[in-house]
């Protein structure tokens, strides 16, 4: 078993688990910690070694130089003790083979709601505040945003507005607005038509996914493997998520339960 987004650095009798993010790191602890602890001791037995998390990648274990190169041919004296080639042939048999065709992407955001318009209080004046960045700045700071707060308090608003933010920025960007329901209905329709890969590369090539109401995700298990694929996928290539719910994602069942 393996948890894919996890790197492991074995040292001082400590293992290290290092998680791209606070949310993959939550979600291994709470939901893993018992069945990684107790590989540790079935296999180690009393020298298992403590476990440690953290957000980040491993540290880059530098090789010296000299040892790489000190028996290395310069790269000029191995070309030329290799065989002269005839230079290769700019066609080939897969020439005629179209590319996938580029997805037609739905928006789906509410051009009527934008930053001008939001009602700003006490209860939101932070979340604004970080959508505003976000809206500026795709794919920085605030990735993923995890937007939590009660109905009418402005969380789909800032969704449509951060989206709105990002297009008037940049018209081409391929932003999706989207309730977690329709994300679920998508990937239900993808997988009775045997077109999971067109799914796939529809949700993991758009520039923004906005994605409301994630509570819905709940008791949904199929549905959480895609999200979580998804969501990492997004985060690798630094694209921008933006999620809302009425609960905390701990008070949500199951929403973080993914292995692989």
């Amino acid at each position: 078993m393996w948890i894919r987004p996890l790197q492991a650095e074995l040292s001082d009798n400590t293992l290290a688990l290092y998680a791209p993010n606070r949310f993959v790191l939550d979600w291994v602890r709470d939901k893993y910690l018992n069945n990684i602890n107790g590989l540790l001791t079935s296999f180690c037995g009393a020298d298992a070694p403590q476990l440690r998390f953290e957000v980040g990648t491993k540290p880059v274990t530098q090789t010296p130089q000299a040892a790489v190169t000190s028996n290395v041919a310069a790269p000029a004296q191995v070309a030329q003790t290799q065989p002269q080639r005839a230079a290769p042939s700019t066609r080939s048999g897969w020439d005629n083979v179209p590319a996938p065709a580029e997805p037609t992407y739905r928006s789906n955001v509410n051009v009527k709601h934008t930053f001008d318009n939001f009602v700003e209080g006490k209860s939101n004046q932070l979340a604004r505040a970080a959508a505003r960045q976000v809206a500026d700045n795709p794919g920085g700071a605030y990735n993923p945003l995890f937007l939590y707060g009660g109905t009418g308090l402005g969380k789909t608003h800032l969704l449509h507005a951060v989206g709105n933010g990002i297009m008037a920025r940049k018209p081409n960007a391929k932003v999706v607005y989207m309730h977690s329901e329709r994300f679920v209905q998508d990937m239900v329709k993808a997988l009775q038509n045997n077109a999971i890969e067109e799914f796939k590369r529809y949700y993991r090539s758009v520039d923004a996914l906005l994605i409301d109401d994630i509570q819905f995700f709940a008791n949904k298990e199929r549905s959480q493997e895609e999200f979580f694929h998804t969501f990492n996928a997004l985060l690798e290539g630094n694209q921008q998520i933006i999620l809302t719910s009425d609960r905390y994602p701990k008070e949500i069942n199951g929403v973080e339960d993914r292995s692989s």
